[in-house]
């Protein structure tokens, strides 16, 4: 438990990758002291996606919740419990240390996709090593790729 409280800032903000109806969006959600201020975020017109990250209290853990938007208020349809020792293992998988997790929608049958890692610190300038130009223009002429695999891709449930 005291590791996860010694780890700086960054090391302790989690950045979860979403997917819905094709649209990627990363949300990141840093610790909180009270669980009950982290916010839902709209996901299309059906879904709010909610991280609760305590990483920083006596009782770390990061939980995942899914809602759907219903008109009479949010109903929650998913929710997952991490703790400090699954969010902080080295070399985490490619989906971080959720997995690849899908929650679908029982009205409109949409799926949302999604996976959590821990947030990595950005390098400045200084660190950065520079690329050579033809580097340089091969990287801007590549398209962008989503870190989700696309729905129906065999192997994926």
């Amino acid at each position: 438990m005291a590791s996860a409280l010694a780890l700086p800032a960054w090391g302790q903000t989690v950045q979860c990758h979403l997917n819905y109806g094709g649209e990627d969006r990363i949300i990141s959600a840093a610790p909180t002291q009270d669980a009950l201020a982290a916010p839902a975020t709209e996901v299309g017109s059906y879904f709010l996606f909610r991280v609760v990250n305590t990483l920083g209290t006596a009782q770390p853990s990061v939980k995942v919740y899914a809602y759907a938007n219903h008109a009479s208020g949010p109903a929650p349809i998913h929710q997952a419990t991490h703790t400090a020792a699954q969010v902080h293992v080295p070399g985490a998988p490619v989906h971080g240390f959720t997995g690849l997790q899908r929650v679908y929608e029982p009205v409109r049958d949409g799926e949302l996709a999604y996976w959590c890692e821990r947030a990595h610190p950005v390098p400045t300038r200084q660190r950065r090593p520079a690329l050579p130009p033809q580097a340089a223009a091969a990287s801007a002429a590549a398209p962008l790729t989503s870190p989700l695999p696309p729905l129906g891709t065999p192997g994926t449930v």
